[in-house]
């Protein structure tokens, strides 16, 4: 018999007293274990809410609604009801050819008191248009408040208030450190109740809802309306989140909930404390995600980074950061897709240089990029380029093309001045359909070169198929809006 048949057999003849001995032991452990996990889950949030309760407030503002200059029904002139909607609506003193009176409009939502000389955090869209704003405490009391500044990209807002004495209020948490599955608790003025809290857990993290910044706590406790700009605490005390948005097809939770994270709040309501706006880096490019397709086209080795599809003037351009080239890195973070990047970027301090490691080429190089701002480039155009070849139709990788010219220029109503092909027709049944390219775009590079002729494409072609590529990289121009397409080499 072998050793392990011995020791198996020694395991099935212990004494009674032995197995019973390991029985309790096994049994205690289980015990303490499921004590250790009874002791993370709160007994109670009556001490937290205790704690945090006098720095929550309730928001009400007051807009005045301009007067409905049409009050009366829409009929067709002529009409059978026209006379008798008129009268109605004399009788009620609201002729339907008078406007209406000016009203006044109230609306309610939460914040939090951020420091002890009255700066309070909310949301923008709770203040947005209004002309008055007051604040109530939970402890009694209301003061006016003045908007500091505001941010509509995050939806955040900033407010002051002047008090005799000095004000409880909250600290900021750290949401990177939240985790899915951590107990938190929201406060605020739902639905107009008063002060009230709910309970839930963190259910994902990382939510992007429709902003190129968003970064939203996702958690099941109960956010309904009135609790917009609340605060969202882990169990510290700590805000790591803004209340902003509900999932809800009626309108009220259902456990699909989304707060801002402090990751994002912070930055943005330090900005607005110190020039009473926002200023994000700006990196002045246009980007696109890389897939495994382009990945394998231009050679790199995972589909990740942002693809740089335009440069304007700007930051980039003057560091030499080219169309074409992925942007792996950015100021010693590593990318790994636009929205990433942007959100990186946009963090960033204005007027910062930074080192962006950027693919070109099939290797990387290191470029120096002093950051702009992005609010002063939001508005900037991207330049056009040069004039067009002589027109050559041709069908190439599923698409009928032609060197740009004037009368395609006027047919198809492309910019002044842009070069390339322009798709003339794209089959319902080719890879290039699929992938979004239609009839108008202008092709103007291929292989990561310019292309200005149908024989600049195909030596394009010639030199991606010699280099072992199974596909080969297009930027295509839509109402000067660029992206890259891979297309496939084969057949």
């Amino acid at each position: 018999m072998n050793q392990q048949a011995i020791t198996l057999q020694a395991s099935r003849t212990l004494p009674a007293n032995a197995l019973w001995t390991l029985t309790v032991g096994l049994g205690l452990m289980l015990a303490s274990a499921l004590a250790a996990a009874a002791q993370n889950r709160p007994v109670t949030f009556a001490d937290l809410a205790e704690q945090v309760s006098p720095a929550v407030v309730n928001i009400t503002t007051t807009t005045t609604v301009a007067g409905n200059t049409g009050s009366g029904p829409i009929l067709p002139e002529g009409s059978p009801f026209e006379d008798f909607f008129r009268d109605f609506m004399d009788r009620n003193g609201e002729p339907g050819d008078r406007p209406s009176r000016p009203r006044r409009s109230q609306a309610l939502g939460s914040g939090f008191v951020i420091s002890e000389d009255g700066f309070i955090v909310t949301n923008n869209h709770v203040i947005q248009g209004a002309d008055e704003i007051l604040i109530e405490f939970f402890e009694g009391g209301e003061l006016e408040a003045t908007v500091v500044g505001t941010d509509k990209n995050t939806d955040l807002a900033l407010l002051k208030v002047e008090g005799d004495t000095p004000l409880a209020f909250v600290p900021w948490g750290d949401s990177e450190a939240s985790r899915v599955g951590d107990w938190v608790m929201a406060m605020g003025n739902p639905l107009g109740q008063g002060f009230s809290i709910s309970a839930g857990i963190i259910s994902a993290r990382g939510r992007a809802l429709s902003g190129s910044f968003d970064d939203f706590i996702q958690t099941d406790a109960a956010i309904n309306r009135g609790n917009s700009g609340g605060p969202l605490f882990n169990m510290d005390g700590q805000v790591i989140g803004v209340n902003t948005a509900i999932l809800s097809p009626n309108g009220g939770s259902i456990g699909i909930g989304f707060a801002m994270s402090s990751e994002v709040a912070t930055n943005v309501i330090d900005q607005l404390q110190e020039f009473g706006e926002t200023r994000r880096g700006w990196l002045g490019v246009r980007i696109q995600d890389v897939t495994p397709d382009v990945a394998e086209a231009i050679g790199l080795e995972e589909a990740r980074g942002a693809l740089v599809t335009d440069v304007p003037e700007g930051p980039s351009k003057e560091a030499g950061i080219l169309a074409g080239d992925v942007i792996l890195t950015f100021d010693g973070t590593d990318v790994q897709d636009t929205r990433e990047l942007v959100s990186t970027v946009a963090n960033a301090p204005v007027g910062k240089a930074v080192r962006v490691i950027v693919h070109r080429d099939e290797g990387t190089q290191t470029l120096l990029v002093t950051l702009g701002r992005r609010e002063d480039a939001e508005a900037e155009a991207v330049p056009a380029s040069a004039p067009a070849d002589e027109p050559i139709n041709k069908d190439v990788l599923g698409l009928s093309i032609s060197p740009v010219t004037d009368d395609l220029r006027s047919e198809m109503n492309l910019a002044d001045g842009l070069e390339g092909l322009v798709v003339t027709e794209v089959g319902e049944d080719t890879e290039a359909f699929e992938k979004g390219v239609r009839a108008g775009d202008v092709i103007t590079e291929a292989g990561q070169q310019p292309v200005a002729s149908v024989g600049d494409l195909e030596a394009r072609i010639e030199d991606a198929r010699e280099a072992g590529r199974k596909s080969i990289l297009l930027l295509v121009r839509r109402d000067g809006d660029p992206r890259f397409v891979a297309l496939s080499l084969d057949g």
